[in-house]
C-alpha cells in the first residue's frame, strides 16, 4: 500500500469519527456542535467509542457460543473501575485517532477525559484489585464476567472543612453513564424473610420450599471490558434492585401516597449506596441484603447461561469458575446449595460436590474485625432457608473434624461456622473455607500467616488448600494511562511489548547507568512534579518547589496503616528546624490522601491532625518552605493517575503483619518511586525483586512484633527514653497544632501513650533514622535516579497479568481463548455487523 493510500485510509477513519461525534451530539444528546455542553461532548465521544467496542463484545459472545470454554466469574462487592474513556482508548489502540478527530471537531480530548465522573463502585484496594483483574483477564483473552452491585451512590465524596472530613453524597450517575447497557429481559428475582416448609417430591423424597415474605428484582447493567489490543471483550455485569411493582394504585386511590411507592423505595434502597454505616442494626441488615442480593442474581445468571447450552448442572464447574473476592460474597455457598437442591432438585451430596468445585475464596485480611460475621437472629430472619443449610453444612463439617481430631473441643469451637462463644454468629470466613475448592492469600507473607495463624486449623484440616497468588496491578492503567511521559520513554527504548509482558522492562537494566537515559528518566519525573506544583499553586495558592522530595502516603485512613507515624516524623523535622532554624534539611512535600470510614472516630481525628499540622508548618516562617504538608481531598483513581507518577518516596509503613498485600506499593514502584516500608504484605516481595539496596527498610518484623506484644509492650517506656519522641508527643498534647486546645488530640496522644496497639513508638526511632538516610540519599540525584529506574524495571512480577496467570494455573484451570474477528464493515458509517442474522443465541449473555 502506498503512503498516499495509507494517508487516505487514516483520514477516512478520522472523518468517520468526526461524523460519529456529530451524530451522537445531535441524536443522543439532542444538541448541536454549537450549543453542546462539555458533558454533551464527553457523552458523544464516549458513545462513539462504546459503539466500536460493542461489536467486539458481541463477537466475543458469538465465539464463546460456538466453542465452549470455562468462564471465570469474579464475584466482588466492589469494582473500583476508574474512568473508562482514557483506559478504553489505550486498550483499543484508538487514542491518537480520537485525539485527532476531536481536535478537528473543535474538541479537546484531554479536557473530556478530565471531565469524566469516576464510577462510585468501590472505596479501596479490594475494588481496585478487582478492576485490575478484569483488565488482565480480557488482555490475556480469558473469558470472564465480573459480578457486582450497581450502586446508585458511591461510598461518599470527601470534603475537608475546617480540617475535618465531611461526607458528601457521591452522585456519580447524575451526568450519565455512557458505558453501561441495561438488560431488563435478564432480570432475576431475589427473596428475603418469610419461612420454609417441608413437602414431598414426585418420588416421595423429602424437600424444602422457601416462601419469602418479600421479593425484589435484580436488573443487570452491562459494561464492556476490552483487553489491550486484542479482540476479546469481557463483561462487567452489575445488578440494580427494583420493586416488582413500582406503584400501587390501590394504596394511591385510598390516599396512602407513601404506601403507593413504599415497595419501590424499600427495594431500591438495597443498591442505593456503597457499604452503609453498619454501626446500627439497620446498617448491618442492609449490608447483608446487598451481599445476598448480588450473589443470588449472579448465581442465577450463571445457571441460566450454563443451561442454555447444557442439559443439566452436573458439570456447572466445568463451564464456570466462581471466585469470591473476600468474605462479602461468601453467602454464595448456601445460595448455590439452595438453588441446586430446592430449585433444580439435586440431593445434598451432589449439590455439595458441585458447590465446592464451582467456588473459590480469596482472603484479603488478617484483621479479626474484617472477618465478617452475622448475628444469628439477623441472618435467620433475613435468610431462613440459608440458615437451615448453614446449620446442615456445619453439622456435617463438625463430624469431619471430630473424626480427624477426636476429643479436640477447642478446635471444634474455633472451626465451627457458628460462633457459640457468646452471642451466636455466622462466621462467613469459616463458611468460605469449608465450602470452596481453594483458598488463596494475596502475598507470600500474608499466605504464610494465614497458614500458620489466622486459618491454621483449616490448613491442618485441608493441607494444600491454602495457596498463594500475590496481587498485581495492570500496567495499562497505572503506567500507560497515568504516566504517558514514562510510557513514551520506555516504549522508545524497548518497544511496546512490555505493556502485556511487564518483565520485559528488565531490558532497561542494561542502560540504568547510562547518563543520557538517567537524564531522560529524571526529566519525566520532574515534569510530572512540575505539573502538580503548578496545579497546587493555581487552585490552592500554595507554593511547592518541584525540586523538593515528594513524600507520599495515600490509602485508606486506618490506625494500622499508621499515617500518624508519618506525622510524628514530620513534627520531628519541624522541631529540629525550630531548635536550629539554619539546619540543613532535604526539602520535602508531604502528601496524604484517603478516606476514613464515617463511623471511625480515630481515623477522622487523624485526618484532623494531618491538616492541623499542615496549617502550622506551611505558615511558619522558620520553616522557610523546606517542609510542606498537603492533604488531597477525595482520593480516588483519577487522583491516583497524578499522584503515582509524581512521587519520589512511597510510604508503606503499616505495622508488620497487618497489611495483607497492598497494591499502592506496586503502583508507586512501577512509576519509579522508592519505598520506605516495613516487612509487611507485598513489601517483602517488592524488596526481594528490586533489591534490598533499593528499598528503605525499617521497623520490627512480624515475629518481633508478636514477641514484643506477648512480653507486655509498654509504649510509655519508649516515650520516656527518646527525647525527640517525647518532644513530638508533648508538642501535640500542648495544643500547638490546635490553637491551644489541649483536648482536641488527646484521644490520639492517650491511645499512643497507654495502648499503642500498632507499635508506633516501638518503630519510631528506626523510622526516623531511616528517613534521615532517605533525605541524604535524595541529594545524590544520579544514584537516586538509578535506584528509581531499577525499582520500576524490576516490577514485572507485580503485573496483574502475572496474578491472573497464577490464578488460571493454580486455581481455575482455565486457558486463554483468543477471539477471531468475524465482522464486516458498512462503508457509510463504519458500523460493524455480523453477516448472519441474529438468533435467539445472541441474547444468551
Amino acid at each position: 500500500m502506498s503512503s498516499k493510500q495509507t494517508d487516505d485510509n487514516h483520514q477516512e477513519r478520522i472523518d468517520k469519527l468526526k461524523r460519529a461525534f456529530a451524530y451522537n451530539i445531535f441524536y443522543k444528546q439532542g444538541s448541536t456542535t454549537r450549543t453542546a455542553s462539555i458533558n454533551d461532548c464527553y457523552l458523544a465521544v464516549s458513545h462513539t467509542l462504546r459503539d466500536r467496542m460493542q461489536h467486539l463484545f458481541i463477537n466475543s459472545v458469538e465465539a464463546l457460543l460456538e466453542k465452549k470454554t470455562k468462564i471465570v466469574c469474579y464475584l466482588s462487592a466492589e469494582f473500583l473501575m476508574g474512568p473508562h474513556l482514557h483506559n478504553n482508548l489505550v486498550n483499543l489502540g484508538l487514542y491518537d485517532d480520537f485525539a485527532q478527530a476531536a481536535e478537528e471537531s473543535g474538541l479537546d480530548l484531554k479536557e473530556l477525559i478530565d471531565h469524566e465522573e469516576e464510577p462510585g463502585l468501590g472505596n479501596g484496594g479490594l475494588g481496585r484489585l478487582a478492576a485490575c483483574y478484569l483488565d488482565s483477564l480480557a488482555s490475556l483473552q480469558i473469558p470472564a464476567i465480573g459480578y457486582g452491585i450497581r450502586y446508585e451512590h458511591g461510598m461518599f465524596d470527601q470534603e475537608i472543612v475546617g480540617g475535618w472530613q465531611k461526607e458528601i453524597s457521591d452522585r456519580w450517575l447524575q451526568p450519565g453513564n455512557p458505558w453501561e447497557i441495561k438488560k431488563p429481559d435478564m432480570a432475576c428475582d431475589v427473596g428475603f424473610g418469610g419461612h420454609t416448609e417441608i413437602y414431598h417430591g414426585e418420588l416421595g423424597n423429602r424437600r424444602t420450599r422457601w416462601i419469602p415474605a418479600r421479593a425484589i428484582t435484580g436488573i443487570p447493567y452491562d459494561t464492556p471490558v476490552p483487553g489491550f489490543k486484542v479482540n476479546n471483550v469481557n463483561l462487567l455485569r452489575l445488578w440494580s434492585a427494583e420493586a416488582h411493582t413500582s406503584f400501587d394504585f390501590a394504596d394511591f386511590n385510598t390516599g396512602d401516597y407513601y404506601g403507593a411507592v413504599e415497595d419501590k423505595i424499600k427495594a431500591e434502597t438495597i443498591t442505593k449506596v456503597l457499604y452503609p454505616n453498619d454501626e446500627q442494626f439497620q446498617g448491618k441488615q442492609l449490608r447483608l441484603e446487598q451481599q445476598y442480593f448480588f450473589v443470588s442474581c449472579s448465581l442465577q445468571d450463571m445457571i441460566r447461561i450454563h443451561l442454555f447450552s447444557n442439559d443439566s448442572l452436573d458439570n456447572l464447574f466445568e463451564g464456570f469458575q466462581g471466585q469470591l473476592n473476600d468474605t462479602h460474597p461468601s453467602v454464595a455457598i448456601p445460595e448455590l446449595m439452595r438453588l441446586l437442591m430446592d430449585v433444580h432438585l439435586y440431593d445434598w451430596d451432589s449439590a455439595w460436590e458441585i458447590t465446592r468445585k464451582t467456588l473459590c475464596y480469596t482472603n484479603h485480611t488478617l484483621l479479626p474485625e474484617a472477618m465478617e460475621k452475622w448475628q444469628l437472629d439477623l441472618f435467620s430472619n433475613l435468610l431462613p432457608r440459608h440458615m437451615e443449610i448453614i446449620f446442615e453444612i456445619n453439622s456435617r463439617f463438625m463430624d469431619e473434624v471430630r473424626l480427624k481430631y477426636p476429643g479436640d473441643d477447642q478446635r471444634l469451637s474455633r472451626m465451627s461456622i457458628i460462633d457459640e462463644s457468646g452471642p451466636r454468629y455466622v462466621r462467613m470466613a469459616n463458611m468460605a473455607c469449608v465450602g470452596s475448592k481453594v483458598i488463596n492469600g494475596v502475598a507470600a507473607m500474608h499466605t504464610d500467616l494465614l497458614r500458620k495463624h489466622t486459618l491454621a486449623d483449616f490448613n491442618d484440616m485441608y493441607p494444600g488448600k491454602i495457596r498463594n497468588v500475590t496481587n498485581g496491578v495492570t500496567p495499562r492503567r497505572w503506567i500507560a494511562v497515568s504516566n504517558p511521559r514514562l510510557t513514551a520513554l520506555i516504549t522508545e527504548a524497548i518497544g511496546e511489548k512490555w505493556l502485556t509482558n511487564l518483565p520485559e522492562l528488565k531490558e532497561l537494566e542494561n542502560i540504568a547507568d547510562d547518563s543520557a537515559f538517567q537524564d531522560a528518566w529524571l526529566k519525566v519525573k520532574e515534569d510530572n512534579k512540575q505539573d502538580v506544583a503548578d496545579r497546587i499553586r493555581q487552585h490552592l495558592d500554595l507554593v511547592v518547589d518541584p525540586k523538593a522530595m515528594f513524600d507520599v502516603q495515600v490509602k485508606r485512613i486506618h490506625e494500622y496503616k499508621r499515617q500518624h507515624l508519618n506525622v510524628l516524623h514530620i513534627i520531628t523535622l519541624y522541631n529540629r528546624i525550630k531548635a536550629n532554624p539554619d539546619i540543613e534539611i532535604t526539602p520535602r512535600l508531604f502528601v496524604f490522601g484517603g478516606k476514613a470510614a464515617p463511623s471511625y472516630f480515630m481515623a477522622k481525628r487523624m485526618i484532623k491532625l494531618i491538616t492541623s499540622v499542615a496549617g502550622v508548618i506551611n505558615n511558619d516562617p522558620d520553616v522557610r518552605d523546606r517542609l510542606k504538608v498537603f492533604f488531597v481531598p477525595n482520593y480516588n483513581v483519577k487522583i491516583g493517575h497524578t499522584v503515582y507518577p509524581m512521587t519520589d518516596l512511597s510510604e508503606q509503613i503499616s505495622q508488620a503483619g497487618m497489611e495483607a498485600s497492598g497494591t499502592g506499593n506496586m503502583k508507586f514502584s512501577m512509576n519509579g518511586a522508592l519505598t520506605i516500608g516495613t516487612m509487611d504484605g507485598a513489601n517483602v516481595e517488592i524488596r526481594e525483586e528490586v533489591g534490598a539496596e533499593n528499598f528503605f527498610l525499617f521497623g520490627l518484623d512480624v515475629e518481633e512484633v508478636m514477641a514484643l506484644q506477648g512480653a507486655g509492650y509498654n509504649p510509655w517506656d519508649y516515650y520516656q527514653n527518646d527525647d525527640e519522641l517525647k518532644g513530638v508527643i508533648d508538642l501535640i498534647a500542648s495544643g500547638h497544632f490546635s490553637h491551644g486546645d489541649k483536648e482536641l488530640f488527646r484521644p490520639i496522644v492517650d491511645s499512643l501513650l497507654y495502648d499503642d496497639q500498632y507499635t508506633l513508638f516501638a518503630d519510631y526511632r528506626s523510622y526516623v533514622d531511616c528517613q534521615d538516610r532517605v533525605g541524604i540519599a535524595f541529594q545524590d540525584k544520579r544514584n537516586w535516579t538509578r535506584m528509581s529506574i531499577l525499582n520500576a524495571v524490576r516490577m514485572g512480577k507485580f503485573s496483574s497479568d502475572r496474578s491472573i496467570m497464577d490464578y488460571s494455573k493454580k486455581i481455575w484451570d482455565v486457558k486463554p481463548f483468543p477471539v477471531e474477528l468475524k465482522w464486516q464493515k458498512l462503508p457509510e458509517n463504519g458500523v460493524l455487523f455480523h453477516p448472519r442474522h441474529s438468533s435467539e443465541k445472541d441474547a444468551t449473555l
